[in-house]
């Protein structure tokens, strides 16, 4: 049972802190859009005054008093900003964090909820706190963890997972290696030496595991493909994968299992949806297979999957007003 307070309103008051980048872009549209959801502000310190994109909504300066006031805060801000905000407002407003800065290994996740809709659902429901998943560990978690419950995968050997995501997972700041003469018609790996922070989430997610993650820059505006060759045991193949899948996510409607081959990142760019497809690997010497998920970094991989949590939050269908 969930014993926090519901609002007695018929409309749930939101405030998104940070809601010019384009994480908070996004969530702005897909929140006011949703029909149990007031968006009472969304604030940016450089563009207040600025429309948002939402009829009768223009960004606004941070307020401590307002904030305090909402239901429930969005906090789409710089990494390192959110923890300080969480400790302003108090135990006023319950919280979704979107940075980094409560996840699995950030050093302060205790008293957060880890934000995994499809398998935290009870444990969201009772938060006061969400920590909402890195856009790249959404996909390796949800790929892997139900394989990992089952004993499927040999913890033993090595599992490589190459993740390539479009330019907006670095975020709306200027910066020049992310100009369009620069991305455009390349192809480059990035946080090589299996260093990249979103390991760290993965590794507190996933338990001991032999992993090695390399992130990968394409040059599209979104979405992610993550290509996993995962280490299996004797006689596990695609088909078993599959099952397990099934077996997991049923009536999860942002979760698609293909029936065979993998997805490609046209599918999901625009949606809430994660994709998920597994092919045999032939002429090894020990058995793996070939995972790949696909998602949109913006969609599953942040906003989409905030709104996921904020419907368990408050008793909703999980993917109310959300785009699978």
């Amino acid at each position: 049972m969930n014993t926090h307070k519901n609002t007695s309103r018929s409309r749930l008051r939101v405030g998104i802190l940070g809601g010019n980048g384009y994480t908070g872009r996004e969530l702005t549209h897909l929140v006011a859009a949703h029909d149990g959801v007031e968006i009472v502000f969304s604030t940016s310190r450089s563009s207040a005054g600025a429309p948002t994109g939402v009829p009768g909504l223009v960004f606004t300066e941070p307020d401590e008093e307002e904030a305090r006031e909402a239901d429930l805060l969005f906090l789409c801000l710089p990494h390192g900003d959110a923890a300080a905000w969480v400790e302003r407002v108090g135990r006023g407003p319950r919280i979704i964090d979107l940075t980094a800065d409560h996840r699995p290994g950030s050093g302060r996740e205790e008293g957060a909820v880890y934000g995994i809709a499809e398998r935290e659902g009870a444990r969201i429901a009772e938060a006061r706190l969400v920590a909402n998943p890195g856009c790249y560990p959404t996909g390796v978690i949800l790929a892997l963890a139900p394989l990992l419950d089952a004993g499927v995968v040999d913890r033993n050997r090595l599992t490589v997972v190459n993740a390539a995501s479009g330019v907006t997972g670095a975020g709306r700041t200027p910066r020049a290696d992310l100009l369009f003469a620069e991305v455009h018609g390349n192809f480059k790996a990035y946080g090589e030496g299996n260093v990249h922070r979103h390991r760290k989430e993965m590794m507190h997610t996933l338990g001991e595991l032999e992993l090695l993650f390399q992130p990968h820059l394409l040059p599209v505006a979104r979405g992610i493909l993550e290509t996993i060759v995962l280490p299996v045991g004797t006689g596990v193949n695609a088909t078993r994968i599959r099952e397990l899948w099934e077996q997991a996510y049923t009536g999860c409607h942002a979760l698609r299992v293909l029936p065979e081959g993998i997805p490609e990142l046209a599918s999901v760019v625009g949606t809430d949806r994660l994709h998920l497809g597994v092919v045999d690997v032939q002429d090894v010497a020990d058995p793996v297979v070939t995972v790949v998920a696909a998602l949109d970094n913006l969609g599953k991989g942040a906003a989409g999957q905030a709104v996921q949590n904020m419907n368990l939050m408050y008793g909703w269908d999980r993917e109310r007003g959300v785009r699978c």
